[in-house]
């Protein structure tokens, strides 16, 4: 495979695995219901910052990818994506408050060894995850902050 379709494959894998998840299971009225922390952001900023970060973890795994294809590296990344794309379900779908702070608790734990992983490797890629990292503490603390105050 070229190193433009592993790009390409890879910024799918993550962009519609983000889409199909997020189609599936939607906030509805009941997260409305849910009381929320004052830092709480608006709904419309969820779909730009996940479309830029599933963009930005499509490129960091696929350079991940082209380094070595089994490499802890890629293990890691591969680990993240399935606690990503189980993160909605649980809470949206099976509105497991408690359950998918754990499962963003561990997400969170697997982003951070991403980018320490990739440090040394591919400082590039480790810069990728920044921000993600960055958004996935948020939603961590957001998380936590939802099911303290439900």
């Amino acid at each position: 495979m070229s190193r433009a379709l592993t790009y390409v494959v890879f910024i799918a894998i993550a962009l519609g695995g983000g889409l199909t998840v997020g189609v599936n299971n939607l906030p509805g009225e009941w997260y409305q219901s849910l009381a929320k922390p004052p830092f709480n952001p608006p709904d419309w900023i969820f779909a730009p910052v996940w479309l830029t970060l599933y963009v930005l973890i499509g490129i960091a795994g696929a350079r991940t990818w082209l380094r070595g294809h089994l490499s802890v590296g890629m293990l890691i990344w591969a680990w993240q994506m399935v606690l990503n794309f189980l993160w909605s379900p649980f809470f949206f779908g099976m509105r497991m408050l408690s359950a998918s702070l754990v499962v963003i608790v561990l997400l969170l734990g697997l982003v951070i060894a991403f980018v320490v992983n990739r440090w040394n490797a591919d400082r590039a890629a480790a810069l990728l995850f920044m921000p993600y990292a960055i958004w996935v503490g948020f939603a961590t603390l957001l998380n936590a902050s939802i099911v303290y105050l439900n």
